[in-house]
């Protein structure tokens, strides 16, 4: 049995998805889950914003020692998509420890940008 690595609860204060790209490549974000333990983790998404109400309980799977990239433009509530132009920052909750990475193609310009970071894990 292998035994989960991690924290169960993760925040990106800094998200925000672009509302046009240049080139081939279109901008995106990912989180980038990492699942170790034996068991599949259950991930619950809520996504903050300045003008309006979270968007919550956004379920997400992640096998059993397995990773997922999870782009943030595939996450819905009820039918609707984060909005993109708009800042908004998230919360992943874990129903057991994983790790979470957050990373950010920017391709607004010729010249893409590539940012990834861990998130921040609370104990």
């Amino acid at each position: 049995m292998h035994r989960p690595q991690g924290e169960k609860v993760w925040f990106i204060p800094d998200a925000y998805i672009p509302e046009l790209s240049s080139g081939q490549l279109t901008s995106h974000e990912s989180v980038c889950v990492l699942n170790t333990a034996s068991e599949d983790a259950l991930l619950k998404f809520t996504i903050f914003f300045e003008d309006r109400e979270p968007m919550e309980d956004i379920m997400v799977v992640v096998g059993a020692r397995r990773t997922k990239h999870i782009r943030t433009s595939s996450l819905h509530k009820e039918g609707a998509p984060i909005p993109v132009g708009v800042p908004y920052a998230i919360e992943v909750v874990s129903d057991i420890p994983v790790i979470v990475q957050y990373s950010r193609l920017d391709s607004t310009q010729s010249e893409n940008a590539l940012m990834s970071v861990i998130a921040y894990p609370i104990k």
